[in-house]
């Protein structure tokens, strides 16, 4: 069977992993918006503005030309923002070929629609099976070749298996799924608790305070995440509580970085200021505060975080307001 040829659209941190496990596989091409970075990759085989410290693979070949990349892929995955998801598709759909499969990396919601990224492409590209990419995965950690999992989530069996061989290599293992919507909402959900954890790092709260907080933000993220339709059980796996982890616990992570510097009083205009990637929590917050209210679950985290990232509220007035709230039983009843 010949190789199945992938195209990667997205020159960030994770993309550009990414498209390096799976250069191990089989043939990748890498679009990136930037010629400076598509000329570093090939010439260097670095891409320092987002990994520093890694040397990628030698066959992994980048261009600045879209129709380069995906005329001939016989996969595309998909690692943009969300806020550029939707434009990238449409530039995309001259190109694309019938029928071939559509990975989402992108833990993010669609300002405005309040769309999975999945959602997206089947209403940009319908026809075409789609899935994503997701778990515990801080880019740095897996191009250093520690080991890491992952969910590959698909409706359709047979092609997930098949993807699942692209994706897993070596330390790096990749799991299936069919629940994509549990799977991508976990994803996109633990960004908002990752900053309120980190808002309480910022204040000088401890580890029982952070534990508290993941616990509870877990309880939250699950009730949303069933409300929408994923099973709750999708939420104690990697792509619920395992990646909740990593991104409330880890220093790389961009969104607990900026609950950090929301605790310690910045502006969230100059954190993002400062800051070269995207923190999808922070454009998140307001659609998943909406989501909540429209189906009728509590979630008082995610709520004063967003709060707090409007500037309607400070960190330090909205993380103690938390801990003034009424105490209930631990598990609700419905």
């Amino acid at each position: 069977m010949n190789k199945l040829k992938v195209g990667l659209i997205g020159g960030g941190s994770w993309g550009t992993a990414v498209a390096s496990l799976i250069a191990k596989n089989t043939d990748v091409s890498l679009w990136a918006r930037s010629p400076d970075t598509v000329k570093e990759i090939n010439k260097k085989h670095t891409n320092k503005k987002y990994l520093p410290d890694a040397v990628l693979p030698k066959n992994l070949v980048a261009y600045s030309d879209l129709e380069a990349v995906v005329a001939n892929a016989d996969v595309l995955v998909m690692g943009v923002p969300s806020n550029s998801f939707r434009d990238v598709l449409k530039q995309v759909r001259p190109f694309i070929r019938p029928w071939i499969p559509i990975i989402s990396l992108t833990k993010g919601l669609e300002n405005g629609t309040d769309l999975r990224m999945t959602e997206v492409i089947q209403r940009e590209l319908p026809g075409h099976p789609v899935g994503v990419l997701t778990g515990p995965n801080l880019a740095r950690e897996v191009m250093a070749g520690q080991a890491a999992a992952s969910v590959i989530a698909m409706v359709d069996d047979v092609i997930v298996q098949e993807l699942q061989k692209i994706f897993n290599s070596g330390l790096f293992r990749v799991y299936t799924n069919d629940d994509v919507i549990g799977c991508e909402l976990g994803g996109v959900l633990k960004n908002i608790i990752a900053i309120a954890v980190g808002m309480g790092i910022g204040l000088g709260a401890g580890d029982n305070t952070r534990s508290a907080l993941i616990t509870r933000g877990l309880a939250e993220i699950t009730r949303l995440g069933v409300a929408l339709g994923g099973r709750a059980e999708t939420f104690s796996g990697l792509t619920g509580m395992g990646d909740m982890l990593a991104t409330c616990i880890s220093s790389q992570s961009r969104n607990h970085h900026v609950g950090v510097e929301l605790g310690k009083g910045r502006h969230i205009d100059d954190i993002i200021a400062d800051m070269v990637m995207v923190a999808e929590g922070v454009k998140s917050a307001p659609t998943v505060v909406k989501l909540a209210a429209r189906h009728g679950v509590e979630m008082p985290i995610a709520h004063d975080v967003n709060e707090v990232i409007a500037g309607r509220r400070t960190a330090e007035q909205a993380f103690y307001g938390l801990l003034k709230r009424r105490v209930g039983a631990e598990i609700e009843s419905d």
